[in-house]
């Protein structure tokens, strides 16, 4: 199995308003043609800028149709093959991660990579052929160290997570809906959204306080000219973190602060399990210090295609965490995935809706079902190895019988034998007496004479 790295891209958001009246330098540049991204250190501008070179980058002008067409859109084509993949936005908060991974509706060129993923999806099943496809659709944030089912009857219900030797780690309990469209996906993604745990901050007045994982569960069962089924499961995670920051340039303070507090261990978690990743010489890879990096262990050096936007301000003001956004995207392009397609998985859910049509139309048609039929065969041989078991015993018993009828009759002739030889003696004896007492009387008479 041939191993790849993580893509990282970086992107650079224009001047916000707040910046502008704070009147910030630019410290940024790029240069798209090679991916390179260069940072200039405003306390020291004769100091050389510090270069970075990534698999994109993406300046003040760019549009996110332009990035999804450059570095996204293979990763979700070779989860409609069988693959998993994951695109996850990475950055300081009030940095565009929402915005990149959301979008707007207008202008078009800015809708989102999670709106686009749903249509490039729905495409490609419309434009296969010989192949059925099952789609399902998750949505969980991570807040407070707390799972929650963004989509579930109770979106503030803690959920607890596992790990299973063939699924690896997973949500019990997650809510899975089926989605048949890009606006049935729309709304199941709108209504989680508005689940969200939100709030503002001085740095963004919509400020995410939760990461958010957005999952796209697909199926397909594929028929070949022998009218075999082969079936293979892909994924796709469409993940938004919550902002890395400093919390007294967000100014927060009680539950604010307890949430950036948590953030930043889940970030920094994260952090420690690229660094032990790229290390190479860690046996141990943290994966178990947060939620987060349990959730995204398969992304991060697993069976996974990964893509990582990393999320920048060109301000001057926002110096120091842009520099450690991109220290931390140069760490994470070393980490080697080894993904591989998922083929005919033991729980897919096409095989057991195929067998339950199956069933039914036997139903419809007045012919039993395979599995009654089957049943039936089931108890007919167990009659039947039921019948032969009876007979065995009921032969052995026979022969048991026999044999002791046999050892009595012997036994019994040889009693009667000895009876035999012990009466001849004992009549042979009393013979022997009683011609000896006849012979004594005659004896005395000659003796008188």
């Amino acid at each position: 199995m041939a191993a790849e790295t993580v893509k990282v891209i970086v992107r650079c958001r224009p001047m916000n308003q707040r910046e502008k009246d704070l009147k910030c330098k630019i410290i940024l540049k790029m240069d798209s043609s090679c991916g390179q991204c260069s940072i200039i250190n405003p306390a020291d501008q004769s100091a050389p800028p510090k270069v970075f070179t990534f698999d994109g980058a993406y300046y003040m002008e760019s549009t996110t149709e332009q990035l999804y067409s450059d570095i996204v859109f293979p990763i979700v084509d070779s989860v409609t093959e069988g693959y998993n993949g994951t695109v996850f936005a990475y950055g300081q908060t009030g940095c565009g991660k929402s915005f990149t991974m959301q979008g707007v509706t207008s202008p078009p060129m800015q809708r989102g990579i999670i709106p686009r993923a749903f249509e490039h999806i729905f495409e490609a099943i419309e434009t296969t052929d010989n192949t059925k496809y099952l789609v399902h659709a998750s949505f969980l944030e991570i807040y407070n160290e707390e799972i929650r089912d963004l989509l579930g009857k109770d979106h503030k219900k803690k959920l607890d997570l596992k790990e299973h030797p063939e699924k690896g780690v997973y949500v019990p309990g997650l809510s899975l809906h089926p989605v048949h469209n890009v606006q049935e996906c729309e709304l199941v993604m709108e209504q989680g959204w508005k689940n969200r745990s939100v709030g503002a901050t001085l740095m963004n007045a919509d400020s995410s306080r939760s990461h958010s994982i957005f999952t796209i569960h697909l199926e397909m069962m594929e028929m070949d000219v022998e009218s075999d089924q082969k079936i293979r499961q892909g994924k796709l995670n469409l993940v938004d973190l919550a902002g890395s920051e400093r919390q007294t340039k967000t100014g927060a303070t009680g539950e604010r602060l307890k949430e950036a507090t948590k953030i930043n261990l889940s970030l920094s978690a994260l952090g420690n399990v690229i660094s032990a990743l790229v290390d190479g010489k860690s046996k141990h890879i943290p994966y178990r210090d947060s939620k987060l990096t349990r959730l995204l262990q398969d992304s991060l050096g697993g069976n996974t295609k990964t893509l990582m936007v990393a999320c920048l301000s060109p301000a001057d003001n926002n110096y120091d965490e842009t520099l450690s956004t991109l220290r931390y995207a140069n760490r994470a392009k070393s980490i080697k995935n080894k993904p591989k397609i998922n083929e005919d998985p033991k729980d897919a859910l096409l095989r057991e809706y195929q067998e339950e049509i199956q069933r039914l139309k036997e139903l419809l048609s007045g012919q039993p079902p395979s599995d009654v039929i089957a049943l039936k065969e089931e108890i007919e041989n167990e009659e039947n190895n039921l019948a032969e078991q009876l007979r065995k015993e009921y032969d052995n018993r026979v022969k048991d019988l026999q044999d002791k009828y046999r050892r009595e009759q012997e036994s019994k002739a040889k009693l009667q034998d000895d009876v035999n030889r012990l009466r001849a003696y004992y009549e042979e004896e009393l013979s022997k007496v009683k011609q000896h007492q006849l012979a004594e009387p005659a004896e005395r008479e000659g003796d008188v004479v």
